[in-house]
């Protein structure tokens, strides 16, 4: 159903999307974890449509229930959070972004050890950002320590 949005079908899929969403909440509840991918998957259609202002709210609730039902550092909510960096940084909220990418390498980091795949995936987004933003030395830096990972 949601990937009528991948191949440009925008109109059908958003309602079809809500509709989705209204059935799982019904079943499951406002703020249950069970509609994240609901939820993911409408965001992600306003994602792709450039309509940053509607995904950035639902992007948030994902975060919030999650964080409510499973803790603020368990690892599960760490695709929240380069979710929500993600949309940051397309719309050069490179500060808000930052802080999200760094409490998720600091939960990958507690949660599986410093030389852990998602530890270096984590600094891997943290080089990209700052790539981004022209701070060349600190995505060498991370990047660096991203490989170091990956080549043991």
């Amino acid at each position: 159903m949601a990937e009528f949005y991948s191949q440009e079908g925008y109109k059908d899929a958003e309602p079809l999307l809500h509709s989705a969403l209204a059935i799982n909440e019904k079943a499951l509840g406002t703020d249950h974890p069970g509609i994240e991918d609901s939820l993911n998957n409408l965001a992600a259609l306003y994602y792709s449509q450039g309509k940053y202002a509607k995904a950035e709210p639902i992007l948030q609730r994902v975060l919030t229930i999650n964080e409510k039902a499973l803790g603020t550092d368990h690892p599960h909510i760490v695709h929240s959070l380069y979710n929500l960096a993600e949309l940051y940084s397309d719309q050069g909220r490179y500060a808000e972004a930052e802080l999200l990418l760094k409490r998720a390498l600091t939960i990958n980091e507690k949660t599986f050890g410093a030389k852990h795949p998602h530890v270096a995936y984590s600094l891997k987004n943290l080089a990209q950002l700052y790539y981004e933003q022209g701070k060349y030395r600190e995505a060498e830096l991370f990047q660096q320590r991203a490989l170091d990972i990956k080549e043991r």
